[in-house]
């Protein structure tokens, strides 16, 4: 299992930590444990942008290069986009990524 760490966007709101199961993307991953902050209205069709998580400075350099596709979708998210700025629909669980840690934006919308 991969553990992974997501902030909320205020430091003062609660963390959440999840398991995860390796090959899972990390959108489908906090949908199936009901964790608030990630709508994921397309299901991770890449197709709406409500999947949007800010990877810590730390593990940006641990996840795969971005898409074109999905670079362009960043620029519909409701939160201005940021140097870690991804879309959780595509980032695929590994065990390198265990302990991997995200912060939310303040809405999706």
């Amino acid at each position: 299992m991969i553990t992974i760490h997501l902030q909320a966007h205020d430091p003062k709101q609660a963390a959440h930590t999840l398991q995860a199961a390796p090959g899972q993307s990390l959108m489908q991953a906090s949908v199936d444990a009901n964790l608030p902050g990630i709508q994921a209205d397309c299901g991770g069709l890449l197709t709406c942008a409500t999947c949007h998580v800010v990877v810590h400075i730390d593990w940006q350099s641990k996840l795969p290069p971005m898409g074109s596709e999905e670079d362009g979708m960043l620029a519909f998210t409701a939160q201005t986009r940021e140097a870690g700025s991804r879309l959780s629909c595509q980032i695929e669980l590994t065990p390198e990524l265990d302990g991997l840690q995200v912060t939310l934006p303040a809405s999706q919308y």
